[in-house]
């Protein structure tokens, strides 16, 4: 099973939507804290459900649950520590949420494949790797694509 990830910063509306067209994603899971800004241009609540329902038929989700916590991201846009600090603390915020539950509640309810929405723009130093990577210790034959 294929599990995708992309990030809106640095894409087009017509790239960010033609990569996940071609990946034939059928389920996109937002991960963002704050998925409504302003800065989120054309991938901003509602207005991006709307377009991936129109324009791709492409379900969509928002998992507060596997955000970080607005503290932890203000710290890492400060450049207040490394992302072994990230990675660390942000694992053991999702281990406090019991995040592994709530994803094996909802994996088998999605259409597959998933992609998992974040901002940055590349998957290394984003939370969405952390994620992915959960994904894939309870889906082992999950492969990872970063769009």
């Amino acid at each position: 099973m294929k599990l995708y990830t992309i990030g809106f910063t640095q894409k087009t509306a017509e790239q960010f939507f033609a990569l996940l067209k071609g990946a034939k994603v059928k389920t996109v899971w937002d991960l963002r804290l704050k998925n409504h800004s302003q800065l989120a241009a054309f991938s901003k609540y509602p207005d991006l459900v709307y377009f991936l329902d129109q324009l791709l038929g492409v379900r969509y989700a928002h998992f507060l649950e596997m955000s970080p916590s607005l503290e932890l991201m203000q710290a890492w846009h400060k450049d207040e520590f490394k992302w072994d600090h990230f990675r660390k603390t942000f694992l053991e915020i999702m281990a406090s949420r019991d995040i592994e539950k709530l994803i094996k509640a909802e994996w088998p309810k999605a259409q597959k494949p998933i992609c998992l929405l974040c901002s940055e723009e590349k998957a290394d130093m984003c939370h969405r790797s952390l994620i992915a990577e959960i994904i894939k210790k309870l889906y082992p034959k999950t492969e990872i694509i970063n769009l």
